[in-house]
């Protein structure tokens, strides 16, 4: 199959940093192409990729100080797609609702993997408008805000099997990465090691939007004894912090759509702790790869039990449900689907844009929910 994934622009595929989006693409298209597919990926001139490498900057946003204008990239990005949608069987966007107008314009099957929150009141009213683009979700809570939308199948996030080490042994220490921000709470991770009496490492992006928040709420807090912030970190430093580990924390107060920082820990046989939010029933297994929480006592507590867990079965659930090849196989049937149903509306008279003759624009899930 000739398939092109387009990518955001802010970080490289895979991100030299933080990016989960742009880390979850590049595995993905390794995958395709390791399949046997032509995949075209576009994305940053800096990626790296076994694809063909479309690429619309010389290199990803966030870490170019001389770009001002972010979107203007983005709008190229647009175009170098759409003009040759002639050479691909299907595209697969990664870059949210920029391309929707284009999309239902155009008779090359499409579908979109929705990556963030869709909990704002301003997704409701695009979504009235534009009910009747192809979706896949993250897990099956990221849809809540939008049940009514033409929701493809859910497909979580797959990694390779090689990526991370397993370590048997339990570590000595706390863990939290991702970024800092009001609704990651890194605020009660400190609070947890701090009533646990064990040390914590914090790895962590500080985005300009969130630099009041960290100098006012959390930058206080570093000072505390046995907090350690190491900052962002990149892929190769991942296995030794999350595997040193003795759990990770992911104590959010936000509908997380999927939380790939727990796959990711759960590779490296450490157990999670979390806040009961978003994807995390999803993800988790309770008691096995972690502990899902209500409130501060019961986190403080699962810190307790969490060295208790077999880190062994930690590492079995991610291979049984997190693997790439699971999750490029969940793709490659919807793909399938949306082509197939693409060819017979052609042959019905209807153009692929049109939903024919007693169809309804909410279909039902081509991928079973795992």
């Amino acid at each position: 199959m000739r398939i092109a994934q387009v990518a955001p622009l802010y970080e490289s595929v895979p991100p030299k940093l933080y990016g989960g989006t742009e880390r979850v693409v590049f595995h993905l298209t390794e995958e395709l192409v390791r399949m046997g597919h032509a995949v075209t990926l576009l994305a940053s001139g800096d990626s790296q990729t076994s694809a063909r490498l479309i690429s619309p900057c010389a290199r990803s946003l966030r870490l170019d100080a001389d770009c001002r204008d972010q979107m203007a990239y983005h709008m190229i990005l647009l175009d170098q797609v759409f003009q040759d949608l002639d050479e691909y069987d299907i595209v697969h966007f990664h870059i949210d609702y920029l391309h929707y107008p284009l999309s239902r314009a155009s008779n090359t099957p499409h579908v979109t993997t929705l990556h963030g929150r869709l909990d704002l009141p301003e997704l409701a009213v695009l979504y009235r408008r534009f009910r009747d683009v192809p979706l896949v979700s993250i897990s099956d809570s990221q849809r809540q805000p939008l049940p009514r939308v033409n929701w493809q199948g859910t497909v979580y996030h797959g990694l390779p099997a090689d990526l991370y080490d397993f370590n048997a042994r339990r570590g000595s220490y706390l863990a939290f990465i991702g970024r800092i921000s009001p609704e990651k709470r890194v605020d009660r991770a400190i609070e947890i090691a701090r009533r646990c009496q064990v040390p914590l490492k914090i790895a962590a992006k500080v985005d300009p939007t969130d630099r009041k928040y960290y100098e006012r709420e959390i930058e206080p807090l570093l000072d505390q004894p046995g907090v350690e912030f190491i900052g962002e970190i990149g892929e190769h430093q991942k296995s030794e912090f999350l595997g040193g580990a003795l759990a990770l924390l992911f104590p959010i107060d936000w509908p997380e759509p999927f939380g790939l920082v727990m796959i990711e820990s759960m590779a490296c046989g450490t157990p999670v702790v979390a806040w009961h939010c978003g994807s995390v029933p999803e993800v988790l297994d309770e008691g096995v790869t972690g502990f899902i929480c209500d409130s501060m006592d019961e986190a403080v507590g699962a810190v307790g039990r969490a060295g208790r867990l077999d880190r062994a079965r930690c590492r079995r659930q991610f291979e049984s449900r997190f693997l790439v090849s699971r999750m490029a196989e969940d793709y490659l049937r919807i793909y399938q689907h949306l082509v197939d149903q693409g060819r017979s509306l052609d042959q019905s008279g209807y153009g692929r844009n049109h939903p024919g003759p007693g169809s309804v624009l909410h279909s039902g899930d081509v991928v079973a929910r795992r």
